[in-house]
């Protein structure tokens, strides 16, 4: 896995500093490509349902709807960092309601000693979530059982549904319970996260607009 993702740092190699810093610099360029180039395909795919989706969620908010992010392992930071956003923004945006829902440990850790690991977002949407609140969750390979599980409970529950996934879009995809969902098509998990960090901003930034009267 190492030589795979890192290969001027494999040890097979000679030591060469001079050669592995010109294989660093590559690789880093590479890479920078590639988020670029990905970054410039989702707006084209997806700009116009990011402008939907953010208008639909500003009439929410304005309705007095909070927003619930969820997510696992990094994409659970990543709903951490999208909750935080719209609470605390930048000024002179506009503060809205959202939490996270993998920040309760005591309700995560209840939930999956008690019942299962897989409820663990679903159990939590339906203690808090009400018609006409947002749920966002996102999955890079969008096959998260706990976070599919979720979204069929918002669905049932009335709540506006956002997804982010990758790949093909997975279960997430095929499930028909998220209204709005952007899938990054990528095979890399770093390609996809950092993508999906590129369009919730976008779509934090276009929801502060709808709200404004500008889109």
């Amino acid at each position: 896995m190492t030589e795979t993702l890192y290969p001027f740092l494999h040890p097979a190699r000679p030591a060469d500093p001079d050669g592995v810093l010109a294989e660093v610099r590559r690789s880093t360029e590479e890479k920078a490509r590639e988020i670029a180039a990905l970054r410039e395909s989702l707006a084209a795919a997806h700009g116009e349902r990011l402008v939907a989706c953010a208008r639909r969620m500003a009439e929410a908010f304005r309705a007095g709807g909070r927003l619930l992010a969820f997510g696992n392992g990094g994409s659970g930071t990543d709903a951490q960092a999208l909750a935080a956003l719209f609470v605390r923004p930048p000024a002179p945006a506009r503060p809205l309601p959202a939490t996270s829902l993998p920040q309760d440990v005591a309700a995560l850790t209840a939930l999956s000693n008690d019942v299962g690991f897989e409820v663990v977002f679903a159990r939590q949407i339906a203690a808090l979530g009400r018609a006409g609140d947002i749920a966002v969750g996102l999955s890079t390979s969008g096959g998260s059982a706990n976070v599919v599980a979720a979204f069929a409970e918002a669905a049932r529950r009335g709540l506006v549904t956002v997804g982010f996934a990758g790949y093909d879009g997975g279960a997430l995809g095929a499930a028909g319970t998220v209204g709005h969902l952007f899938v990054v098509p990528s095979p890399s998990v770093h390609r996809i996260q950092e993508a999906q960090t590129t369009l919730y901003h976008v779509l934090w930034e276009l929801t502060q607009h709808a709200l404004d009267g500008g889109l």
